[in-house]
């Protein structure tokens, strides 16, 4: 059992010597990692700076030299990343924390993101009040605020450090007893406006003996579980709510970039997908919403989130990105849709009820989808429980075909 502490010894020595002797002081090993281009660290550490620059196939002094600060922090989260992986995979790294400001707090999340979800990463920064999207990504890393910068040890910082070392400690001394079933697992998507229709599926999906983890569609959400795909911790996608690729296109605040929909695809995971919310593009408040966009038809879902409706002409080019992107699948894919409405908004007497837009965008995925991808429309909304039982039941036939079954 060992933490492993990922820091800049040339100007955070003093404080990461603090931190190593609070974790030691509980019993628990600490390793070093010096990412500290500037000079010489204030103490030895374990695996040296130069040894972090090799990792990513440059060297200590190519980076001082280079003079260019942002390429040093690149090349330096790419080593402390390429070091932390092998000390896990080598069983000698249980844990890792990092402190600094936005120069280290960027190398040590680099770090921490290249680690399985589940093993502790903690990172005190002075970013960490604001967005730290950035940061931590779509990984489990808890971000403490150091309130006052990392400079120096004073009454202040010595609290916040300690607190982070010994919320280390207690992430990788105290393993709850967590019970894993040995159930096959489908990844779901959903958003608040396809709630229905994922719990409906879930409780189907459950009762057959899967186990679901449902992903909300914030884009974050979705390069989650794209990530988790590809680490083969699901063996089946329900992507019900594709909404995220409304926001890629369209520019909202909500996407979750050009490779959603392909992991699934490139993996040969069993996958259902489905229109879910792709009637809608999200911005932050009203205010905030940019100027070209006047005109167009709004919901406020609440001050913090102002939804806006896709036209057909965005309907129909979303249609051709999702189709392409299903046809490239080498596993066992269909698409359902839900020719009642893609949302609870998308249906009579709602705010985003508009029939042509559907029908751009249900026209599209005919038309661009290869046969290889079944097919399948259901005649409800997507919320109905009918519409939900198709898709599950879809999936659950394919898994069971595919041999990852229950």
């Amino acid at each position: 059992m060992a933490v492993v502490l990922v820091g800049t010894l040339d100007t955070k020595g003093e404080e990461f010597a603090f931190a190593r002797d609070v974790i030691e002081a509980q019993g628990v090993d600490v390793h070093v990692v010096d990412v500290g281009v500037l000079g010489a660290p204030e103490f030895e550490p374990d695996t040296t700076a130069a040894e972090a620059a090799a990792a990513a196939g440059t060297t200590l002094d190519a980076l001082r030299e280079g003079g260019d600060r942002g390429e040093a922090m690149t090349a330096m989260g790419e080593g402390a990343a390429a070091v932390v992986t092998d000390l896990y995979e080598s069983g000698a790294l249980s844990g890792v924390l990092g402190l600094g400001g936005s120069g280290n707090t960027s190398i040590a999340t680099t770090a921490m993101r290249a680690l399985p979800v589940g093993v502790p990463k903690v990172m005190v920064s002075t970013m960490a009040s604001g967005d730290t999207e950035p940061y931590v990504g779509s990984t489990d890393i808890a971000m403490l605020y150091s309130v006052a910068d990392i400079e120096g040890l004073n009454q202040l910082s010595r609290r916040v450090i300690s607190n982070a070392a010994l919320a280390t400690v207690g992430m990788v001394s105290n393993e709850a007893d967590v019970t894993v079933e040995d159930r096959p697992t489908v990844a779901v998507t959903m958003f608040g406006v396809t709630t229905p229709c994922v719990q409906a599926a879930r409780e189907y999906l459950e009762d057959a003996g899967y186990e679901t983890i449902v992903f909300h569609a914030t884009g974050t959400g979705g390069r989650a579980m794209e990530g988790l795909i590809r680490q083969g911790v699901v063996d089946g996608v329900l992507d019900v709510t594709t909404t995220e690729w409304a926001d890629e296109l369209v520019g909202g605040v909500l996407a979750a970039g050009p490779e959603r929909l392909d992991a699934a695809g490139e993996t040969g995971v069993p996958q259902v997908v489905s229109t879910g919310a792709l009637d809608m593009v999200n911005f932050g408040p009203r205010e905030s919403v940019p100027e070209e966009f006047e005109g167009r038809r709004f919901h406020v879902h609440n001050p913090q989130v102002t939804l806006m409706r896709t036209t057909p002409a965005e309907c129909a080019e979303l249609g051709e990105i999702v189709a392409t992107k299903l046809n490239a699948a080498t596993g066992p894919t269909a698409l359902v849709l839900p020719l009642g409405g893609v949302s609870m908004l998308d249906v009579e007497g709602e705010d985003f009820y508009d029939p042509e837009a559907d029908a751009a965008l249900f026209d599209a995925l005919r038309e661009h989808l290869d046969p290889s991808v079944e097919l399948i429309e259901v005649d409800t909304d997507i919320n109905d429980e009918a519409f939900a039982r198709t898709a599950a039941e879809q999936l659950d036939e394919y898994m069971r075909a595919a041999g990852v079954g229950p």
